[in-house]
């Protein structure tokens, strides 16, 4: 039975088990105050009651001393003896007003006898109820006993009790009914927040475009209930931020996975295409087979750079054990001469211009893969500028920094695309082939490989201009 009541009550709301918890408590200090109110009371009436008695017997005495007993009663109810006592025994005078069981004032008075002081008793007389017993010693050997009824003072606890019992019956009911009603107001915040997380955990958090729009909002509950509704808040974004992140990486794979798998077809088709021919052309003449020889090595080719800056760049993201980078001390104006040097060479239609300064630039870093973006980005620039377009090429301290830019005067990139253009398997023109635009992982492979560096990448310039500054500090913090 009482484990089924806990069970009941470990059932209840938190406000209802707090409003019930507040009124035990309040049914134990009722039931203190009123316990040591009834007894305080009690004591008040009988002490009253006992001085009552011991001015009557001021009077009895002098009575009993003049005619051997009381003649007259004080009060209705009251009872008076006289005793006399002898060898320790007390023997009553007649007449004498005293019930039929005067076995309690007989005891009384054979007590005072061996007592110094006035004596004061309160007992149970049979067929009487309570009384309070008062004994006096008028003169030597003899002993006067009064007994008072208690039937009012009962009567009057009887009635504090009452009182007692239906104001603290009343003011518990109120103070339950209205604690609950301001612990319910004051739990609201509570209740809002799980209506939130209730709204949260029936919302599809399995939707690539999954959202947290429910917030904990709302006024009061106090600093302690608006420090857990800012904490929830906050957890919200936080898990809002994440889904998001989630969302956008979705995304990027899926949109990675069809540009991969489309960039990758192309070459494919050809290599089949290609093959197809050389087979029906097995017998023609020497110089057609080896054409189509030269194209199947060079689709071969073009795919097989493909997939290696594809593994460069899951090696990146990935961020392995084994980091791609193999970094050692390097002069960065000399790899800016080597890249340029390459540069001349392959694109002779281009004037190029580079700018260093006095002295060499010193870093720890890997220089085969800082020559690629260098290699990528002037690529880039002579890859979608018409010939003839001036390319410039500059090394700088800066900050703790070495910067190199690479600028160019072509057609620039048009302001919609500058947020996308480090973006995998994204191109400016989508119109342009692929022979002549190539994969879109150039700028890609460029920025990881920058970012592995501890460094950034940034486009800037406006149409007619174009510029990337690549920024590695002086101590790079290399993954």
């Amino acid at each position: 039975m009482i484990r089924r009541l806990w069970r009941g009550y470990r059932g209840l709301r938190l406000g209802t088990r707090l409003a019930l918890g507040l009124g035990a408590l309040s049914l134990v200090a009722f039931a203190v105050v009123g316990t040591a109110l009834t007894a305080y009371m009690r004591d008040y009436l009988e002490r009253q009651l006992a001085d009552q008695m011991k001015l009557v017997q001021v009077v009895q005495s002098k009575d009993a001393a003049a005619h051997g007993t009381v003649r007259r009663q004080p009060y209705y109810g009251w009872y008076t003896a006289v005793y006399d006592v002898l060898g320790g025994r007390a023997e009553l005078r007649r007449p004498a007003d005293v019930p039929a069981d005067t076995g309690a004032l007989t005891a009384l008075a054979e007590t005072m006898a061996r007592s110094d002081t006035d004596l004061t008793r309160t007992v149970r007389i049979d067929g009487h109820g309570p009384y309070l017993l008062r004994a006096c010693e008028v003169e030597s050997g003899v002993v006067l006993i009064s007994a008072a009824p208690m039937k009012g003072v009962e009567d009057t606890v009887e009635q504090l009790i009452t009182v007692q019992v239906v104001a603290f019956g009343v003011a518990l009911l109120a103070l339950v009914l209205s604690g609950r009603r301001m612990l319910r107001r004051g739990l609201q915040p509570l209740s809002d927040m799980a209506h939130t997380a209730h709204g949260i955990a029936s919302h599809d958090l399995t939707e690539s475009a999954a959202r947290l729009p429910l917030r904990a909002d709302g006024p009061g509950g106090g600093p302690e209930v608006e420090e857990l509704r800012t904490a929830f808040n906050t957890m919200l974004e936080h898990i809002d931020g994440a889904l998001a992140v989630r969302a956008e990486a979705e995304q990027r794979l899926r949109r990675f996975v069809a540009d991969a798998s489309h960039e990758l077809r192309t070459p494919l088709m050809s290599v089949r295409g290609y093959a197809d021919l050389f087979q029906y052309a097995a017998a023609n003449a020497p110089g057609e087979r080896e054409r189509h020889l030269a194209r199947l090595r060079a689709e071969a080719a073009r795919m097989g750079v493909l997939l290696d800056d594809l593994l460069l760049l899951a090696r990146l993201d990935a961020a392995e054990a084994e980091t791609p980078l193999r970094l050692q001390d390097v002069d960065v104006t000399e790899l800016v001469r080597q890249a340029a040097d390459a540069f001349r060479a392959g694109h002779p239609d281009r004037p190029l211009t580079v700018t260093t300064g006095p002295g060499a630039v010193r870093l720890r870093l890997d220089p085969q893969r800082i020559r690629q973006v260098l290699d990528n980005l002037l690529t880039n620039a002579a890859v979608h500028t018409p010939p003839g377009t001036k390319v410039a090429l500059a090394v700088s301290v800066l900050a703790g920094c070495a910067r190199v830019t690479v600028a160019d005067t072509g057609p620039g990139i048009p302001p919609a695309d500058r947020d996308r253009i480090f973006d995998r398997f994204y191109r400016v023109d989508k119109a342009r082939s692929r022979d002549r635009g190539g994969s879109g992982l150039g700028l890609a492979v460029a920025n990881s490989l920058v970012e592995a560096h501890g460094g950034t990448i940034e486009l800037s310039g406006e149409p007619g201009a174009t510029a990337f500054t690549v920024t590695l500090p002086l101590r790079p913090d290399a993954r």
